[in-house]
């Protein structure tokens, strides 16, 4: 037998087979209909089926609604409402009583420092003390003189500076003492450092027997403490939409932490330089924190834009979720269907969905998907 011969037996038997399998399937005796079959057309977004009745259509809507710009950012503290706790007295620390991340109150003691400076300003305090008295007995003196002609007018004239000038200098002297921490009556070499405000302490820069003082640590600041009842949300925004946003403006915050939590904030300022790699600019949003917002944390920040734009609207149940994607159905011609990828906004009355892109208003789709839904998914 010739080649040729073989070859068209070959296409003989598998007719027979084609053909037999073609009887088995459509034979009447089934007792069964065949089923609504909904085929792929060789292109991953084009679905045809063999009855188009059963997948009506729906005209999307045409509304008009502001823009919503998402952007990403992190927390900060508010600068203004961080305070530095500063120890004005050189010396070494003998205690510390708070650490880094503590909430502190205000008021609270933080560290006590030894310090020589406190020897040095009760020392000037003491000899103040003595100078004002001496200098009040001669001013007094003089003033009982002055009425008999004993002194003359210039006498009297000294003493009574010479008494101003020791009260002046008993006063700088007991100052002294109070920058310090130091009370006159009770003096000690230790210095009590407390907290000047309430909050939680985001920086610590002593640790036990280090040096405290700008003379001797190199910084006066011993901690930072940062009232972090309301923060920054600091965020990226591209240039192309800055003209969407303003000063004042409010934002709606949602943390990666806690999906669920939405918090308001205000647009502080608008950064008047851009990142020369990325053109964005620096925006700055105050936050009220409601005990959940941490300095670092990720967050996404969702502004409306001043402008109101029109967008297509059409049925949720018009809308397939896919692989992490959102896809609507548009008629492609004959029985076939084109599937297009769209981005959702908002959830709008009477069960529609807002779409920003990938439809346009008077388009129409199917307006229910779940029919094409679990062979799309076998695909």
């Amino acid at each position: 037998m010739t080649s040729k011969s073989i070859l068209i037996c070959a296409g003989c038997v598998a007719a027979c087979v084609s053909l037999s399998a073609c009887k088995r399937g459509f034979n009447p005796s089934d007792g069964a209909a065949p089923s609504q079959q909904v085929i792929e057309a060789g292109n991953e977004n084009l679905v045809s089926v063999d009855k188009l009745d059963q997948y009506p259509l729906v005209a999307a809507d045409k509304i008009e609604a502001a823009t919503q710009l998402n952007v990403t950012g992190s927390v900060f503290p508010d600068v203004s409402r961080e305070i530095p706790v500063i120890s004005l007295a050189n010396g070494r620390v003998v205690d510390i009583k708070a650490q880094l991340d503590d909430y502190v109150k205000k008021g609270q003691l933080l560290i006590k420092v030894q310090s020589p400076d406190v020897a040095g300003a009760f020392d000037i305090y003491l000899k103040a003390v003595n100078d004002e008295r001496m200098n009040n007995l001669a001013y007094v003196r003089a003033q009982d003189l002055y009425p008999h002609g004993a002194i003359s007018q210039s006498a009297l004239e000294q003493a009574e500076d010479a008494e101003k000038d020791a009260q002046a200098d008993l006063t700088a002297a007991e100052e002294q003492l109070k920058t310090l921490g130091v009370d006159k009556n009770h003096p000690s070499s230790v210095v009590n450092v407390y907290a000047p405000i309430s909050g939680v302490i985001v920086a610590q820069n002593v640790t036990q027997a280090a040096a405290a003082g700008v003379n001797l640590s190199g910084s006066a600041t011993a901690f930072t403490i940062a009232d972090l009842s309301t923060v920054w949300v600091i965020c990226d925004v591209y240039e192309n939409d800055i003209p969407e946003i303003q000063l004042g403006q409010m934002a709606k915050i949602r943390l990666d932490a806690y999906p669920g939590e939405v918090l308001t904030g205000r647009i502080s300022d608008i950064g008047p330089v851009l990142d020369p790699s990325i053109r964005t600019a620096k925006v700055r949003i105050e936050v009220a924190n409601p005990g959940i917002l941490r300095l670092g944390m990720f967050v996404t920040a969702t502004f409306t834009s001043k402008t109101k734009n029109t967008f297509a609207a059409i049925p949720s149940s018009a809308i397939l979720h896919l692989h992490d994607h959102d896809w609507a159905f548009v008629p492609a011609g004959g029985n076939d269907f084109r599937r297009v990828e769209v981005t959702v906004g908002d959830i709008l009355p009477g069960n529609k969905q807002q779409i920003l892109s990938g439809i346009a208003p008077g388009q129409q789709v199917v307006a229910n998907v779940l029919a094409l839904e679990e062979t799309l998914e076998a695909q």
